[in-house]
């Protein structure tokens, strides 16, 4: 018996890049487009009422359907032909609405109830926090298992010179995964500490996906700590020893603190940081904590990621940990180009930097 085929690629990326809210879609060919099959799949996966745990906003939803929509209505040439061939049901209103539009009826009955909806205005949906699931293309999973994803609910639309950077996954976070990806040994049954973690992006990966012993998820701002436990619980992590937030404050002394022993004396293997190094007013207090890990913790790997916004604060990053006795070693790891991307999507435009750093002597 002939399995029937999976889903197209065109729509896997559609719908991945639905999910991470992006601005410009790849929405699929005509020819897909006017299929049955397809505007099913999209409806199941997308915009049925029971499709999705965590929809994107509703003005986004409405944004994306509409184009959609249009799509499919110029993707049909003989109206006629489509009408008579068509499959869907005519059992109600928006059935035959749709039939003789050529477009599935729940699409349309989901817009529909969308343009009833009461929508913010542009500058206040650009405030609100959305859930965003970013899709992990570089973990392969066994059949049958549930795609590989991450689900944040965060501010997606913050600039990066707009206020708390940690309440949106930037795009250092992003690539620094996609090697974690590529490379699992690095993680894989260790204790790994994250510095400025933010929405909790690396960690929930290496606790969840990656195989870490265990997973200490740190950031200097008290509000950003607060909210990790509900990434963590997005992502089935709630309860789990697996990982675990606190707070830390880069320049200020480890040890002697109420806990005899820092961390309760627990090792450290691998310490990661993601776009931590943009302000260069914080990077000898950043640098200062690395010399006191590697003191408490001789055989640390460290491993930052750097968007190259500013190149003279990354110059003043490299400058600062060579004289702290840190040798930084470049890692190989290009972006892939934004048209070959998978998921999750990011800037190509940009260079990010990912480096290891090793203390000399």
């Amino acid at each position: 018996m002939t399995q029937p085929a999976g889903p197209d690629p065109q729509v896997d990326l559609f719908c991945h890049q639905y999910l991470q809210l992006e601005k410009d879609l790849d929405y699929p060919g005509e020819e897909l487009l006017r299929k049955e099959e397809t505007q099913d799949d999209l409806y199941s996966r997308l915009f049925s009422g029971t499709a999705l745990s965590h929809p994107p906003p509703v003005r986004y939803q409405l944004r994306v359907l509409k184009e959609l929509v249009a799509r499919i209505e110029s993707s049909i040439d003989d109206w006629e032909q489509h009408v008579s061939d068509s499959p869907f049901q005519k059992t109600d209103f928006h059935a035959n609405l749709a039939v003789l539009q050529g477009i599935h009826d729940g699409l349309m009955e989901r817009m529909t109830i969308l343009l009833a909806q009461p929508l913010p205005s542009e500058a206040v949906a650009a405030q609100q926090k959305s859930y965003v699931s970013y899709y992990l293309s570089g973990l392969e999973m066994p059949d049958n298992h549930a795609q590989p994803e991450i689900t944040i609910l965060e501010s997606r639309f913050l600039i990066s010179a707009g206020g708390t950077t940690g309440l949106r996954t930037w795009e250092a976070a992003l690539h620094l995964g996609q090697y974690l990806c590529s490379r699992p040994d690095i993680v894989k049954s260790k204790r790994v500490l994250e510095l400025g973690a933010g929405t909790g992006y690396l960690s929930i990966l290496c606790a969840k996906y990656l195989g870490a012993q265990h997973v200490l998820a740190s950031d200097g701002s008290e509000d950003v700590v607060n909210n990790l436990p509900e990434s963590f619980y997005l992502n089935g992590l709630q309860g789990s020893e697996a990982v675990m937030a606190t707070e830390l404050l880069w320049g200020h002394a480890l040890l002697g603190t109420e806990e005899a022993e820092w961390n309760g004396g627990r090792p450290v293997d691998v310490v990661l940081g993601a776009d931590i190094t943009y302000d260069g007013s914080v990077i000898p207090s950043l640098v200062a904590t690395l010399e006191e890990l590697v003191s408490l913790h001789p055989r640390v790997d460290i491993i930052i990621s750097a968007t190259e916004r500013n190149r003279e604060t990354f110059e003043t990053f490299k400058g600062v940990t060579a004289k702290a006795g840190f040798a930084v070693e470049t890692v190989d790891f290009p972006i892939t180009p934004r048209k070959e991307q998978r998921g999750p999507f990011y800037s190509d435009s940009v260079p990010i930097h990912i480096c290891r750093l090793r203390r000399q002597g």
